[in-house]
């Protein structure tokens, strides 16, 4: 293995290895420092762990309602411990996959913690053993954590965060959970699905408040209806884990109030990992936890980048994915554009999915647009009757003056699946009559886009 290379990238989610394997492409010597597991959280902990968790949530949901598909099934249980396996074996071999691809692009792994010093040194350590290597470019990419509250600090037992979720040993009975972004309703689903008794407490008026309301609103809707038990514009003041159980003590619209469990999840968002990595003995500037850097991730000083959840664009893999691509080939002297973050999709993989791009009906009213909107519900859609999975609806906004698509927010099944076209349409500048006019194939759930596009234009044929 050399010490010295063109990049080397620091951290090995899934910013950090797409960056390595693009730089590599490009034909850039490349090393990739990883302090843990290939794959980073996203890969080992998060987005493909917790989506093997929820489609044995799903496939249990469906046995629970054979009955309705004029099916009989007489026995039917859960194996808790071997749903959490299943989930952990996918990660697995899922960071095989991502050892191989380093492999084949001839990426250099260098297992370790690092630091960064100046003349772009990086210093890596491994059971307590420094080696120094060099690099004309240096990218960080080491993501983010779990971020704890003072009044929820985690204990790893009764307050946890969502590693600890995953792997719990027993299914609780009670479940707490603190905070309803796409972290806390995916854990709210799935063990609500598996029969724990779900309560969700929410600082904002809305759950998954980044979402549109008419979304949050069906979602909630939904939730309630399964069992789950939601406190909105309600606080943590305090929680007391003396006794065999939790009890969190919230302050709320109605005035105080106590909430027991056998566990408290804390899913109030993420802290990012810039800490001894050397920034401040470097130089490189950094404000309100994240690493500043210009529209093509180029820090303060010239040789050093930063990407992913520890900038300020949004903190999802597909975004870190995008930025590290953008940065690699900016380095290479490729003619390239910036990412236009408000053309991000965000996807919540609970039942019923949500999907979203652009802006909600309530940002583009506060920017001053006058709006069209459409809205088809998935109860008038053929494909989604004949699954039984009717809930939801897709919702598009265009603006009037100009016809242009501000936004699409979608809550039913396989919805995640189906938000790409709208990120294409807004990326091409598609108007609602290309959509119309693009003949959706019947029966299927996509058909349901181009109905709310009809709807929003007086145009909508099954409604």
């Amino acid at each position: 293995m050399s010490n010295s290379y063109d990049i080397i990238v620091i951290g090995s989610g899934p910013g950090g290895y797409v960056t390595a394997i693009r730089a590599s492409q490009l034909g850039m010597k490349t090393a990739i420092v990883e302090k843990e597991s290939l794959g980073g959280v996203c890969l080992n902990w998060g987005c493909i762990p917790t989506k093997a968790l929820l489609k044995s949530a799903q496939v249990f949901e469906y046995l629970k309602h054979a009955n309705d598909y004029g099916l009989k099934i007489k026995e039917y249980d859960k194996d808790f411990n071997a749903v959490v396996n299943r989930s952990r074996n996918v990660a697995e071999g899922m960071s095989k996959g991502v050892k191989f691809l380093m492999k084949k692009n001839k990426i250099d792994v260098i297992e370790g913690f690092a630091k960064i010093s100046k003349g772009k040194r990086v210093t890596v350590n491994k059971n307590g053993e420094n080696t120094i290597y060099n690099s004309k470019h240096v990218i960080i990419a080491t993501g983010s954590r779990s971020r704890e509250l003072p009044s929820i600090p985690q204990d790893g037992k009764k307050i946890i965060g969502y590693r600890e979720a995953m792997t719990l040993k027993k299914q609780p009975k009670k479940l707490t959970i603190v905070g309803s972004g796409a972290i806390g309703i995916e854990f709210a689903y799935f063990f609500n699905s598996m029969g724990t008794e779900v309560t969700i407490i929410e600082y904002q008026d809305n759950i998954v408040p980044v979402e549109d309301e008419d979304v949050s609103k069906e979602l909630e809707k939904n939730f309630k209806r399964n069992g789950i038990k939601i406190l909105t514009s309600s606080e943590v003041i305090s929680i007391d884990t003396s006794g065999k159980n939790i009890i969190a003590n919230l302050k709320t619209k109605k005035g105080n109030e106590k909430v027991e469990s056998d566990i408290l999840l804390s899913a109030v968002g993420i802290k990012t990992n810039i800490e001894d990595l050397g920034l401040k003995d470097v130089g490189i500037v950094t404000d309100n936890d994240k690493i500043l850097v210009d529209d093509y991730y180029r820090t303060n000083l010239p040789g050093y980048y930063a990407i992913g959840d520890v900038t300020n664009g949004q903190s999802l893999a597909h975004v870190a994915s995008a930025e590290g691509i953008i940065c690699v080939e900016k380095i290479a002297g490729h003619s390239v554009e910036p990412l236009d973050y408000n053309n991000i999709p965000g996807c919540t993989y609970c039942n019923p999915e949500i999907a979203s791009v652009g802006f909600t009906e309530k940002q583009a009213i506060e920017k001053g647009y006058k709006i069209k909107i459409g809205k088809f519900p998935f109860s008038a859609s053929g494909k989604a009757q004949a699954a039984g999975k009717s809930d939801g609806f897709i919702k598009v906004i265009f603006d009037e003056k100009y016809g242009e698509w501000l936004g699409c927010h979608m809550i039913g099944s396989g919805v995640t699946d189906m938000i790409a076209e709208a990120v294409l349409g807004r990326k091409l500048e598609t108007t609602a009559q290309e959509v119309l006019k693009a003949v959706h194939p019947h029966p299927t759930m996509s058909e349901a886009l181009m109905e709310a596009v009809a709807d929003a234009y007086d145009e909508v044929i099954h409604l």
